[in-house]
């Protein structure tokens, strides 16, 4: 674990980079080998505007870093935060404790807010306006989303006390997790569920991505499903139930526009199809 710790604590931003290409790529090829949902989009067009934002967000967090770090070594430096004021726990315990409190409070929390708050609502809209979900979805965050995430993740460094190197392993470990729980794949049901005991599965996360309510309205984990379970937002939909998009922005060729998802947030709703 202590050698893992040191090797994200120095992470090189070439190798973080090949975390999000090496996953997307894996699971755009089981996607092709195991979809859930087939034949019903083309691909590639799809991609475009997904593929866009994922650099959007690349470009809003790799500058801010910085803050990140900092943040870190004072809270680290001044014994502060909830990890800091724990007894002594072994070094696994502490790593586990502390990718948890993060997933909760960088992750599940502001998401949740941003379901419940109008105008977090309308910016978070360009996720949940995607009509074919898969691995590329995951991160199809308006920039707006990527700083409101950004000041959560922030928080939380003060909030626990995180260390650099859990931060940086969090978001390797977020980005794999999301680009797989996006992803249009058919995993064995029985399989599906006995992971979402644990992690946020495939299906259990296209529950989320239902375009009506009450299903748009939970199941807002990230890596973790234990958010959901103990705070009431777990539901379960059939697959075969599922429609993807939101049903205020209803035309699928403007979802799949960038300059028409850049606006998104600012317009008004549209007629409900």
């Amino acid at each position: 674990m202590e050698a893992i710790l040191n090797y994200f604590e120095n992470i090189p931003p070439l190798h973080r980079a090949i975390i999000i290409i090496g996953g997307l790529t894996l699971f755009w090829i089981i996607e092709g080998i195991a979809p859930l949902f087939g034949g019903k989009y083309k691909k590639l067009n799809h991609a475009v505007p997904n593929i866009f934002f994922t650099i959007t967000t690349v470009l809003v967090n790799l500058p801010l870093a910085f803050l990140f770090l900092k943040s870190s070594d004072w809270v680290m430096a001044n014994n502060f935060g909830i990890l800091n004021w724990l007894p002594g726990i072994p070094l696994w315990l502490y790593t586990i404790l502390g990718i948890l409190l993060i997933d909760f409070i960088g992750a599940y929390l502001p998401h949740l807010i941003e379901h419940k708050v109008k105008p977090l609502w309308k910016v978070h809209l360009v996720h949940h306006s995607d009509h074919n979900v898969d691995t590329t979805t995951a991160n199809r965050h308006h920039p707006i989303e990527s700083i409101i995430r950004y000041v959560f993740t922030l928080a939380g460094i003060f909030i626990i006390g995180t260390p650099i190197a859990l931060v940086f392993l969090y978001q390797s470990l977020s980005i794999v997790a999301t680009q797989f729980n996006h992803a249009n794949i058919k995993l064995p049901k029985k399989f599906d569920k006995i992971l979402s005991y644990v992690i946020v599965s495939p299906d259990m996360h296209k529950v989320h991505h239902h375009y009506k309510l009450p299903f748009t309205d939970s199941n807002y984990g990230n890596i973790f499903s234990i958010w959901d379970r103990l705070l009431g937002t777990y539901m379960e939909l059939d697959t075969d139930k599922i429609i993807y998009g939101v049903d205020v922005f209803p035309d699928e060729k403007e979802n799949g526009e960038i300059w028409s998802l850049l606006k998104q947030p600012f317009q008004k709703y549209k007629n409900q199809p």
